[in-house]
C-alpha cells in the first residue's frame, strides 16, 4: 500500500498575553485580546488560549508577572505552542527574556503588524517600505535562540543553537539592508513625487479610516472598478487611485492603508510618502464601522493617526458604513437604553449632522444603501474644489 503525506504546512498556533494596566476595564483588554486575535488571523496564525493579568506596570524584565509567565510556558508545554503573542510591545530586553524562558517565538502587536504588512505589500514602493521598517525594529531585537530574519530565508521554524558570533552576522546583514532600501525608497519616492505632481488641476479625494471598515468595497462602488476587498485586517496596503467621473467633473479618489491602535512608528516613517496620498488631498472621507462597538474609539484613533503625520482640517466627510449589520430583523426589540436599533439609529444621525461644517452620512457600502445620498455630498463638495481650480467653469448641478 503506497503511503502518501500531505505537503500542506500546519498553521501555526498561538497564545495572546495582555495586561489590563491602571483603570482600563478587563472588558477592554478582552477586545483588545479579540483584535489581536484578528490580526493573527490575517497573518494565518490559529489563536489558542488568551492570557490577561491586572497589574499597575508591565514587569521590566518579562512584561507578565512570574505567576503568569509559569501559566504561560505550562500551557505553551502541554499544547505545543509555536508562539507567544504580546498586545503591546516588547523592549529588546524583555524579547531577550520571554524567548529564553518560554523557548518559543515571541510576537509582539509591532511585529505581527509588520509581517502582515510584509505578507500584503504588492507594490515595489510597499515592500521596501514594510521591509525598512522590518528590519529598523527587528535590529535591536535579534536574539540567540532565533531571529525573525527567518521569514526572510523562507521558514518559521526556530533555528536553535546560534551563537553571538552569528548574531552579530545577522546585525551587520540588517545594517546592509536598511542602507539599501533606504535609498531605493528614496529613488521610489522621487517617481512618486512626479506622478503625484503630473495630478495638479484635479481635485483629490481620499478614502482614511480604521482597518476592516469597508474602505475598498466604498472603493469599488464609487469608482465602478474592480478593486480587491476582503474581510481582513490591512486588505489594503498599496494606495490604490482611480479617476471617477461625476459628470463632467473628474477626481481622483484614494484608497489607503487602514489604521489601527498601536500602529508601529517605524511602519508610519517608512509609509510617510504613501501616506502623502492623505496630505496631498482636497477632501477626506473617513469611513466608520458604526456596527463595531468601539467605532468611536477607533474615530479617534484615525484623528490622532491623522494629526501624527501632519493632517489637520481638510474637508471631511464622516461615512458611517454597515448600518446593515446594526438592523434587526424584529424592528421593536428594544437594546440599550431601551431604544430599538432603528430608533438608536436615528438618534445618531441627529447627533452627528448637528456637527458643525461636518458632512455625515450613513450607508450600507455592501447593500448600496443611501449611496446617492453620499454621491450628491461628495459632488457638491468635489464641485467647490474643482470651481477653484477652474473659476470659468460653467457649473452643472447633474453627475
Amino acid at each position: 500500500m503506497t503511503k502518501t503525506f500531505s505537503t500542506a504546512l500546519k498553521k501555526e498556533t498561538a497564545v495572546l498575553v495582555a495586561l489590563t494596566v491602571g483603570r482600563q476595564r478587563e472588558e477592554q483588554t478582552l477586545e483588545y485580546l479579540d483584535e489581536l486575535a484578528f490580526l493573527a488571523e490575517t497573518l494565518g496564525v490559529e489563536s489558542q488560549k488568551y492570557f490577561m493579568q491586572k497589574l499597575e506596570r508591565p514587569d521590566i524584565r518579562t512584561f507578565v508577572g512570574k505567576g503568569k509567565l509559569e501559566d504561560v510556558r505550562a500551557y505553551v508545554v502541554d499544547k505545543g505552542i509555536d508562539m507567544v503573542i504580546f498586545d503591546d510591545d516588547l523592549s529588546p530586553s524583555q524579547m531577550r527574556n520571554l524567548e529564553n524562558e518560554l523557548k518559543v517565538k515571541i510576537y509582539d502587536r509591532s511585529l505581527l503588524i509588520l509581517d502582515i504588512f510584509l505578507k500584503r505589500a504588492q507594490t515595489a514602493q510597499a515592500k521596501t517600505q514594510v521591509e525598512l521598517a522590518r528590519f529598523q525594529y527587528l535590529l535591536p531585537r535579534l536574539t540567540r535562540m532565533w531571529t525573525h530574519l527567518e521569514r526572510q530565508r523562507g521558514g518559521t521554524g526556530t533555528r536553535g543553537g546560534a551563537g553571538e558570533k552569528e548574531i552579530e552576522t545577522d546585525r551587520r546583514v540588517v545594517r546592509e539592508k536598511i542602507t539599501l532600501l533606504r535609498q531605493k525608497l528614496k529613488q521610489i519616492e522621487k517617481q512618486s513625487e512626479v506622478r503625484r505632481k503630473s495630478r495638479d488641476g484635479i481635485a483629490r479625494v481620499a478614502l482614511v479610516g480604521y482597518t476592516n471598515v469597508g474602505k475598498s468595497t466604498l472603493m469599488q462602488l464609487l469608482s465602478k472598478s474592480d478593486i480587491f476587498a476582503e474581510n481582513k485586517l490591512f486588505a489594503t496596503v498599496d494606495s490604490t487611485v482611480r479617476k471617477v467621473n461625476f459628470g463632467d467633473i473628474p477626481f481622483l479618489l484614494s484608497d489607503t492603508v487602514g489604521f489601527i491602535r498601536k500602529l508601529p512608528t517605524h511602519l508610519i516613517e517608512s509609509f510617510k510618502s504613501t501616506l502623502d496620498e492623505i496630505r496631498e488631498a482636497d477632501i477626506l472621507m473617513h469611513v466608520i464601522d458604526i456596527s463595531h462597538p468601539s467605532y468611536e474609539n477607533h474615530m479617534e484613533v484615525v484623528k490622532t493617526t491623522l494629526t501624527d503625520i501632519g493632517v489637520k482640517d481638510k474637508p471631511t466627510i464622516y461615512v458611517f458604513n454597515k448600518i446593515d449589520q446594526l438592523k434587526d430583523e424584529e424592528p421593536d426589540v428594544l437594546h440599550e437604553n431601551g431604544l430599538s436599533v432603528s430608533q438608536k439609529l436615528e438618534q445618531l444621525k441627529a447627533t452627528y449632522m448637528a456637527r458643525g461644517n461636518e458632512y455625515s452620512v450613513f450607508i450600507s457600502a455592501v447593500n448600496k444603501e443611501n449611496i446617492e445620498e453620499l454621491r450628491h455630498i461628495l459632488f457638491q463638495e468635489v464641485k467647490k474644489i474643482h470651481m477653484r481650480i477652474y473659476p470659468n467653469y460653467l457649473q452643472n448641478e447633474t453627475y
